[in-house]
């Protein structure tokens, strides 16, 4: 496995088949133009491995995951953290992480719920374009 604990980009672990996943990976490469960010789907070897050594649940993609200095975040906080680190008007959403994580997370689950359905599923993961392969640790 990748050591991630020596990386110095945070790593974004993604549903890979999820359209709205995959569309929020693609936003994040266009508002990140230090190329801060790393990315590995859920569905990889070391999104698999990732998931099995925090003692999370390999049967269901269903967060987004940031990997960053030695911690991983789920859900709004996730986000919270990576809109931080966005050009564009985008870190501003930040003010949300003083809401409770409760509230945060309520909205959060009900659009991972329903993302298949409201935004669709790939049969396999996306595959990126060689100029963006660099920016993926594992797909």
């Amino acid at each position: 496995m990748t050591d991630l604990h020596h990386s110095p980009h945070p790593v974004i672990f993604f549903d890979g088949v999820c359209n709205l996943c995959t569309g929020s990976v693609q936003f994040i490469i266009k508002h990140d133009p230090k190329q801060y960010f790393r990315f590995a789907s859920l569905q990889s070897e070391l999104g698999k491995q990732f998931l099995q050594q925090n003692g999370l649940s390999a049967d269901t993609f269903d967060s987004f995951i940031v990997w960053e200095q030695g911690k991983y975040y789920t859900e709004s906080t996730a986000a919270l953290r990576v809109a931080r680190k966005l050009n564009g008007p985008w870190p501003g959403l930040y003010v949300f992480i003083l809401l409770p994580a409760f509230i945060r997370n309520s909205v959060y689950r009900l659009i991972a719920r329903n993302r298949y359905r409201w935004f669709g599923k790939k049969e396999a993961c996306w595959v990126p374009t060689p100029e963006l392969n660099g920016l993926f640790i594992s797909r």
